[in-house]
């Protein structure tokens, strides 16, 4: 059985763990950022993760039809769960106005069902988002999965949250930030425009 530690350990050994002065994708600044594209680059590490959310959410009696993730960071997770579960993937990504959509010819049928997945959820926004682009389509939203799950316990939804680590990164409004009071540089490494 692979514990919660297990997977500490695979993230710390792939580099994915940064310390620094960051912006994150939600506008909070945090010391510390997850950055699940360097954990994304070893497939073995990739497939672990994977099998083990698409066990969890089918352990707990989720179905759905399609994986959905958003753009950038949710991409190749998202394949790599959709893999695991057998089932067809697509993605949403940002316009030029930073709003999610989707692109590429993929479409949503209106009654196919959902798994949302994220690399890292904090505020949930961009989760959020593709779960709203998922309903307004007329599909339905079955469960959100992520890798870790940063929300500090202050995420409301109205379906099932997977994630396969907890951590609990102080994020702080820029108004109130420690680090930008100590003129730390800030730095912006995930892909939403803020």
């Amino acid at each position: 059985m692979v514990t919660e530690a297990d997977l500490l350990h695979i993230l710390k050994e792939s580099h994915a763990f940064l310390s620094g002065h960051f912006r994150l994708s939600s506008g909070l600044h945090s010391g510390n950022y997850l950055q699940c594209a360097q954990v994304f680059r070893f497939p073995g590490h990739s497939e672990t993760l994977s099998r083990l959310l698409v066990e969890k959410v089918r352990q707990a009696g989720v179905v759905f039809d399609q994986v959905i993730s958003p753009a950038l960071g949710g991409i190749l997770f998202g394949y790599e769960v959709s893999r695991q579960a057998g089932v067809p993937n697509i993605f949403a990504e940002r316009e030029a106005d930073n709003r999610m959509s989707l692109r590429r010819g993929f479409s949503i049928r209106p009654g196919e069902s959902f798994l949302v997945v994220e690399d890292v959820v904090t505020t949930g926004g961009s989760s959020l988002e593709v779960m709203r682009l998922v309903r307004e389509a007329g599909g339905r939203v079955a469960a959100l999965g992520c890798v870790a799950d940063r929300s500090r316990g202050k995420l409301a939804l109205d379906v099932p949250f997977f994630s396969l680590v907890t951590l609990d990164f102080p994020a702080y409004d820029p108004e109130s930030c420690p680090l930008c009071a100590q003129g730390l540089p800030v730095v912006k490494p995930g892909s939403k425009k803020v």
